[in-house]
C-alpha cells in the first residue's frame, strides 16, 4: 500500500513495508520519479509450518510524481513498518503567494 500527499513545500509519499529492515530498502529518484525496492525475507520458524501467506521476496513501488521536483534534498524515514520518503518540490514549483495592493 502506498499513498502519495502534496504540501507547498513537498511531495510525500507513504509505503507500507511490514517486517522490513531499513538496511533491505533502497530509495532512488530519477528525474520525476521516485523507485523503492525492498527484499521481504522469509521469517524463520521453529516447528513445522501449516500455512504461508505473507508475501516474500523482492518488492518494487514507482510513483512518477506531479511536478517539478529537487532530487538533491529527498528524505526516508521508516517507522512502525511505513517509509515516509519526502521530496522537495523545485523553487519553480512552489507556489508564490502575490500580494495585493490598493491603487
Amino acid at each position: 500500500m502506498a499513498d502519495l500527499t502534496e504540501t507547498d513545500d513537498a511531495f510525500v509519499a507513504d509505503i507500507d513495508l511490514p517486517g522490513v529492515k531499513k538496511d533491505d530498502i533502497d530509495v532512488e529518484m530519477s528525474d520525476r520519479e521516485l523507485v523503492v525496492t525492498a527484499e521481504i525475507k522469509e521469517k524463520e520458524t521453529a516447528g513445522r509450518s501449516h500455512r504461508h501467506m505473507r508475501s516474500t521476496g523482492r518488492f518494487e513501488q514507482r510513483v512518477l510524481l506531479p511536478g517539478e521536483v529537487n532530487p538533491e534534498q529527498v528524505s526516508a524515514t521508516l517507522s512502525d513498518g511505513v517509509l515516509t520518503v519526502t521530496v522537495p518540490k523545485a523553487e519553480k514549483a512552489r507556489p508564490h503567494h502575490v500580494e495585493v495592493r490598493t491603487a
